[in-house]
């Protein structure tokens, strides 16, 4: 079996509160799949996650709309906020169809993210232009990200930091999802390696992570939600936690990240409940 200097990601499983985080989100997602209303319409609760995720990390990248607006707009293309919403909205279509690839090639996946995100509209004014889309940023290339002003990588350092990401994922880990899935996250948006979108993409690859290694098959326990439900600036806290790189900053994040699914499982808890009742 896999070592801990072999699989750096496992040795994360024994930092400050990763263990509890752990076993809190296990025992959370157990019990919505073990809803009734699980057994007969998953589907539903699937496309109901998927749409309050997607309304969730928009909120955090500054286009916080309602619920019923998202629900309720066709159009997302009038201004910024109409097209981040359109790109979490395109991104959380996308994801599943992706889980096949990521494991044999998560650099594929994470540039398809960033073209969706993209769309047909291309890239907001002033980040870059259409020929950014799908690919690592260059020398000279600005970053367009409202949330995050963390000091930016090189793009040397992206191309040197992303590849040993995507080596970590092929190789596979003895790591909990939640720790390979909120290291996925962090690490992307550390670098922020595309011109614009990255925080969405960097939720859309941690709701990948989480579903691909089994924790979270049908994708109904959105962390996109959480994330937003904990608010913006104790999104931020906690990935200073992970920037540090410290052992206590790091577990401080995934634990945040863990409190984010439990909190997704919440919500499509609630969307259980209320299918139960007639009522949605």
């Amino acid at each position: 079996m896999s070592t801990h200097a072999s699989d750096p990601l496992a040795a994360l499983g024994s930092l400050p509160g990763v263990a509890e985080a752990v076993d809190s989100v296990r025992k959370a997602v157990d019990r919505v799949y073990g809803h009734r209303v699980m057994r007969r319409r998953s589907n539903e609760i699937s496309s109901e996650a998927a749409l309050r995720g997607a309304r969730g990390s928009a909120a955090l990248s500054g286009a916080d709309w309602a619920l019923e607006e998202v629900r309720r707009r066709t159009d997302f293309s009038a201004d910024a906020e109409a097209r981040t919403v359109g790109a979490a909205l395109r991104l959380g279509a996308e994801a599943g169809q992706l889980l096949s690839i990521w494991r044999q090639s998560p650099l594929r996946v994470l540039a398809r993210l960033h073209l969706v995100a993209a769309g047909d509209a291309g890239l907001p004014a002033g980040a870059g232009s259409g020929d950014s889309v799908g690919r690592p940023r260059l020398d000279g290339e600005t970053v367009d990200e409202p949330l995050i002003d963390a000091p930016l990588p090189t793009p040397a350092d992206v191309a040197g930091r992303l590849d040993g990401l995507a080596e970590l994922i092929v190789a596979g880990s003895e790591a909990p999802a939640l720790v390979t899935a909120s290291v996925v996250h962090g690490e992307l948006l550390a670098l922020r390696p595309f011109t614009s979108y990255n925080g969405l993409v960097a939720r859309a690859a941690e709701r990948i992570a989480l579903v691909g290694s089994g924790l979270d098959p049908k994708a109904i326990c959105p962390a996109e939600v959480g994330h937003a439900e904990q608010g913006r600036a104790a999104y931020l806290a906690a990935f200073e936690g992970y920037l540090s790189g410290t052992p206590e900053g790091v577990g401080a994040w995934i634990a945040h990240c863990g409190r984010s699914v439990e909190l997704g499982v919440r919500e499509s808890t609630a969307v259980c409940e209320a299918l139960q009742r007639g009522a949605a």
